[in-house]
């Protein structure tokens, strides 16, 4: 697998965790649970991640067009 596909895997299924992570973080907020990161430490974790996926998916795509 060529070095921009493998990143843009990556990216996807980080993207995928980090919107996961999001969701908990609403549902932990809706809900008015207590959890152990709380809803403002699952929402945050997961905007981060899914930032960070972003970003990576970008450098993966740019480095496949550079094959």
């Amino acid at each position: 697998m060529a070095s921009g596909r493998t990143r843009s895997l990556a990216a996807r299924v980080a993207a995928a965790l980090g919107v996961l992570c999001g969701v908990l973080g609403l549902l932990a907020g809706v809900t008015e649970q207590v959890w152990k990161l709380g809803a403002t430490g699952w929402f945050t974790a997961g905007a981060l991640l899914t930032l960070l996926a972003v970003f990576a998916l970008i450098d993966g795509a740019l480095a496949a067009q550079h094959r």
